[in-house]
């Protein structure tokens, strides 16, 4: 029996789950919420808080292989563990290159992948420094612990420096500016990469974000094949600059002219890849267990055109309660997945519906569909 330690206990954790307890597959998570999504499946949960090193050594020592479903944890701590003979994918070093974004773009622009320009910045003075290089509009970001917009400050005009840099914790933070990319898409490919060295990557996905957050993904992408070539040598190549194993996630801009730049990366499996669960013959979160574990790497083929739309809560319920699923379902190629959390919040994602069709319009207008019949 293969046992697997997983630090978060979300919706990501919890799919890895699904996937690998076909293979009767052992599982602890660490999470400090009791009764995260995981919990219910998990076969133990360890209740601890992210930064917490004990726990992580007691979740260590319980399992064969430690992995994560999220970036913001303690690095150092999986140093520790990998030190004392723990096997940790990702390792900590590509979590530390990819932690703090501004690492991540060095990392990347070293090794001669194409990234937007960007300069670390400490005050309003450094950003309308970068200002005068970069031009308007710009991006200012955090350098570590952004997730779904948050962390992005966008400066139109050098009067919004100051707004932006107060917005974003006034120097407390680590901080970056980016200059803005005049994309006409926004795509991202899912790659993995084993233990052994396999490599697989998944269909360029194409992404729509409503409020920073993901909304919808739709696959394959409407780009050219030049450009999807380019998005899918991009992340065969950033797998192994960041010596990844397991699931990475590379988010790219493509321009009106053909370039694709890299935004930002994930080293784990990735929202945008849920619909790899319906759409491929191998899900990322069964490729993700497959390659910590050095057993060979399934399929990633599409088998037809797929829509993947968030559920995302619009406003604060003390008590999660999903209606509509019996009026979405009445649309057969809908596929609802819920995610178990206990309250809904506003921009907090509670589940996403999956619909694959003969072609992506019509996956589209059926995931739409069935999204508006469901609510929290």
């Amino acid at each position: 029996m293969y046992r697997i330690g997983i630090i978060g206990g979300g919706q990501l954790g919890k799919m890895m789950i699904l996937d690998a307890k076909r293979l009767d597959t052992y599982f602890v998570i660490l999470d400090p919420t009791p009764k995260c999504p995981a919990d219910s499946i998990a076969d133990e949960h360890i209740v601890a808080e992210f930064d917490d090193v004990r726990a992580f050594h007691a979740l260590a020592e319980k399992v064969d292989v430690v992995t994560y479903e999220f970036e913001h944890i303690n690095a150092e701590a999986l140093q520790e563990l990998e030190a004392e003979g723990h096997k940790v994918y990702p390792s900590s070093e590509t979590l530390l290159h990819i932690q703090n974004k501004y690492h991540q773009k060095e990392w990347l622009k070293k090794h001669g992948l194409p990234v937007p320009d960007f300069k670390k910045v400490e005050t309003p003075e450094d950003i309308r420094a970068a200002g005068e290089v970069f031009g308007y509009p710009m991006m200012l970001k955090t350098c570590t612990g952004g997730y779904d917009g948050k962390g992005n400050a966008p400066i139109d005009t050098e009067e919004d420096v100051e707004s932006a840099f107060e917005a974003l914790g006034a120097g407390r933070l680590p901080l970056m500016v980016e200059a803005f990319c005049p994309f006409e898409k926004e795509v991202s490919v899912l790659v993995c990469r084993s233990v052994n060295g396999d490599i697989k990557v998944f269909p360029v996905a194409e992404n729509v974000h409503k409020d920073s957050i993901l909304d919808e993904t739709m696959v394959p992408a409407d780009i050219s094949d030049e450009c999807t070539k380019k998005a899918m040598d991009i992340a065969r190549e950033a797998v192994q600059v960041f010596d990844a194993c397991g699931m990475l996630c590379i988010e790219l801009f493509v321009t009106g002219d053909g370039r694709v730049l890299v935004n930002e990366l994930a080293p784990r499996p990735h929202n945008s890849g849920h619909y790899t669960i319906e759409g491929c013959v191998t899900s990322q979160y069964e490729n993700h267990i497959r390659g910590i574990l050095g057993l060979p790497l399934g399929s990633t083929e599409l088998l037809r055109p797929t829509v993947m739309k968030n559920i995302i809560g619009q406003y604060s319920v003390d008590k999660a309660e999903v209606k509509g699923l019996e009026e979405a379902y009445a649309i057969g190629e809908v596929k609802v997945h819920i995610y178990g959390k206990e309250k809904v919040s506003k921009g907090r994602k509670m589940g996403h519906i999956t619909v694959t069709a003969p072609t992506v319009e019509e996956a589209l207008s059926k995931a739409r569909l069935a999204h508006s019949k469901i609510s929290f």
